[in-house]
């Protein structure tokens, strides 16, 4: 319940999931002015502004604190997007890339205001980023991408960052032989240990008389009620949870990464599994810095503490698609990468792998969901979820208090614009993802001999429907429905999470069958009766 995969990110190092604040489950009815559902990032900072501006809140998890993909970041805190202000240019126009770019450095900089008014500790620095070419000079490719690089550091300076290209470039530290020489250097760029931050700024909620929390407090519907119609009548919001306890609010907020819902706005999104890794190197022996490479899958770099004699280096990268690809060889492509460039790189001492959601149009989903005026929504991050979630919890608590905002129509879900300029990549992408219904006509096991313990596979009855299967360390089996309760696609076993991954929309679920990310809102239905004590006691 702590997080949403079996390996641990590098933050539980200074910060171990037994030090984070601690909620009750909802165990009556409540009354409130708005209900967040999530409490991750998206879901706390939105919580934080409108409890700053007076209103009651209800914040809602799941499971706990901070256990999904927020405490699975790489922690970047940038208006460097990872989509390029070119491409964001060409489906919102200059306009629509400036917005963004001031937005997203709001939020960069909104965090260190509240470190500051909190006094916080969470090694919030200013650094600047790297943007290198994925190609050694001299390799094809290279001068195609220092052109883009060039391309791209004109239009960001004139977007008002602080970008320029540098044609000799060096990243002090990296000595290996690969030469990646020259790129764009954007400065006023950040970093931080997201879930001390986020940790310290829940404790300072938790004092707030107009602030109440409910972890393990499962939500299965979000629904809208009443008329309003040019400001007559009223509308009201009611979240029914799993334990049969309603929360009733005028607003409803699903801070959840994934919306919960069927299909509207999950078409725009594709999900991705991203894997970082932390190695230790000698303190000082590595620039402060942000890099990147220009790959499509590229490769992210940063700092955080360790100890007295180190630092880690955290890289990540090696993204694909939620349960349609190998997931075990990933962090030795990390580490081989690293070692390559870094050679004073020491011991690997933790792994691991998070989730991400692209929009088609590169921009974040934000704002009152499609077809209500109750329900909002926060999706769509794009890679760069902790700026766009600060981000959201300005934008929400404007629009509901009826503020002008100048950033609402870029992130507006209800956009229409740009979403049709992507159409081509919405079918694209809708084409892929159905072919993965191919998976009713396959199984990864033809008996539950075949596993061994510790893992877990889809066994394909051709009397029956299909079953996932886990097998504990202890040869004990549990089964459950291999079915997504979001749109019935069949799960996948993911080797590196011990999880259940859905191909079709990136549904996730632990070994015991508990849903860990949406869209689906419940979890694997128990074939068993030792899948169904799992169950329990997992949620227990």
């Amino acid at each position: 319940m702590a997080t949403s995969g079996t390996t641990l990110p590098v933050w539980i190092h200074l910060l171990p999931f037994s030090s984070l604040p601690k909620f009750p489950s909802l165990t009556q009815d409540l009354e409130t002015d708005t209900v967040i559902i999530g409490a991750g990032i998206a879901g706390i900072h939105t919580a934080y502004e409108l409890v700053k501006r007076g209103k009651q809140v209800v914040l809602l998890e799941a499971r706990d604190v901070l256990s999904g993909e927020t405490g699975r970041t790489s922690g970047h805190l940038n208006n460097d997007l990872d989509d390029g202000y070119l491409e964001i240019a060409s489906k919102h126009g200059k306009d629509g890339a400036k917005i963004a770019a001031e937005s997203h450095a709001w939020a960069r900089d909104k965090v260190e205001e509240v470190v500051k008014e909190l006094g916080i500790e969470c090694e919030y620095r200013k650094v600047p980023a790297y943007d290198v070419s994925q190609y050694p000079r001299g390799e094809e490719g290279w001068e195609e991408e220092m052109s883009e690089l060039k391309e791209e550091a004109k239009m960001q300076a004139s977007l008002g960052m602080e970008s320029r290209f540098d044609e000799s470039l060096r990243v002090k530290g990296w000595s290996g032989s690969v030469d990646q020489r020259g790129g764009m250097v954007v400065g006023n760029q950040a970093t931080f240990h997201p879930t001390k931050y986020l940790a310290s700024v829940l404790v300072w909620l938790k004092k707030q008389p107009n602030f109440q929390c409910f972890t393990r407090t499962r939500v299965l519907s979000v629904e809208e009620h009443g008329v309003e119609i040019l400001g007559l009548g009223h509308k009201s919001v009611t979240v029914k949870t799993e334990s049969g306890h309603t929360v009733k609010a005028e607003q409803a907020v699903e801070a959840t990464c994934v919306p919960l819902q069927k299909l509207a706005v999950i078409t725009q999104l594709e999900s991705f599994r991203t894997y970082c890794i932390a190695v230790r190197v000698p303190k000082g022996s590595v620039e402060d810095c942000l890099l990147y490479d220009n790959a499509e899958q590229y490769k992210y770099v940063r700092l955080t503490a360790c100890d007295d004699k180190d630092d880690y280096l955290v890289v990540g990268g090696c993204d694909h698609k939620v349960g349609q690809e190998e997931t075990t060889l990933r962090f030795d492509e990390l580490e081989t990468w690293t070692r390559e460039r870094f050679p004073q790189a020491g011991t690997v001492d933790y792994k691991w792998s998070g989730q991400i959601l692209d929009p088609v149009d590169h921009m974040g989903l934000v704002g009152k969901n499609q077809g209500n005026q109750k329900i909002y929504i926060i999706t769509g991050d794009s890679g760069d979820g902790l700026t766009n979630a600060v981000l959201a919890g300005r934008l929400i608590a404007d629009e509901i208090d009826g503020v002008e905002n100048k950033w609402a129509k870029l992130y507006s879900p209800k956009r229409l614009g740009s979403t049709l300029r992507s159409l081509p990549s919405m079918v694209a992408h809708d084409v892929q993802i159905n072919t993965q219904y191919k998976r009713f006509l396959q199984a990864d096991i033809v008996d539950i001999e075949d596993l061994v313990p510790g893992s877990g596979g889809v066994l394909n009855p051709k009397a029956g429907k299909p079953i996932a299967v886990y097998k504990d360390e202890n040869g004990k089996v549990s089964q459950f429905s291999a079915l997504c309760p979001h749109l019935k696609g069949v799960v996948c076993w993911n080797a590196v999470e011990k999880s259940f991954d859905c191909p079709v929309h990136g549904s996730r679920f632990s070994k015991e069958g508990i849903c860990v990310i949406g869209p689906a809102k419940a979890n694997l239905s128990p074939t068993d009766a030792p899948g169904q004590v799992a169950q329990e006691v997992a949620a227990s």
